[in-house]
């Protein structure tokens, strides 16, 4: 388990060729024109706090690349629009956010998730997972990772994937997780084909005191 001072937590997961910004801790930055416009006018403060963030982990990500800084929008569902020819993704939860971003044409779709490291609210687990991961995670007793909070942190970064190619929505249930708990890597199996997104996709996770993070791609 890593621990919650390592200042690069994202970026040790995504493949090469990804550009990953991030902020632990306290979180700040700016908004550009356009984009505070996106922000409901009753926004609460961590709202306005964590999407401020994102955005600017966004710009900075995409400054690695030299892409210079742009307002970054978003799409009918809240998914941001990339500069043309980056695919990229957002993720936020109390205290960290992050933004991974390549131009690498060896890479169709990335989605990266950040989960507090803590048991699902009850009754969420019975909405997200399958009778067979249900009873994977009922096996377990390693007390340092709660997998129930792993699983949902798997399948949103999963959807990241799946939305950006295919735009249209796809169910929890729909994916099959199976987790590799020595190497902390994933393998998800779709129960629903798509037409651009592979039925099988792999991504790597990791966990602090705090924190679960997950990142998927194709």
């Amino acid at each position: 388990m890593a621990d919650d001072k390592v200042a690069m937590l994202m970026a040790t997961l995504v493949p090469p060729g990804i550009m990953c910004s991030e902020q632990i801790g306290t979180l700040g930055g700016s908004l550009l024109d356009g984009e505070t416009e996106l922000l409901t006018p009753n926004a609460v403060s961590k709202r306005r706090e964590e999407f401020t963030a994102g955005r600017t982990c966004a710009r900075a990500a995409l400054g690695l690349l030299g892409i210079a800084p742009s307002p970054i929008l978003r799409g009918l569902h809240g998914e941001p629009l990339w500069p043309k020819h980056v695919i990229g993704s957002i993720t936020h939860c109390g205290g960290y956010c992050a933004a991974a971003v390549t131009t690498e044409p060896r890479y169709r779709s990335l989605g990266i998730d950040a989960e507090p490291n803590e048991a699902l609210p009850p009754g969420v687990l019975e909405l997200i997972a399958r009778p067979e991961e249900r009873q994977w995670i009922a096996n377990m007793t390693d007390e340092k990772v709660c997998f129930d909070r792993l699983l949902f942190s798997i399948k949103e970064s999963v959807y990241k994937v799946w939305y950006p190619l295919e735009q249209c929505w796809l169910d929890f249930h729909q994916a099959h997780v199976e987790i590799d708990l020595e190497a902390e890597i994933f393998r998800t199996r779709l129960n629903f084909v798509g037409r651009f997104c592979p039925q099988i996709l792999e991504g790597r996770y990791t966990a602090t005191r705090s924190l679960i993070l997950t990142c998927s791609r194709v």
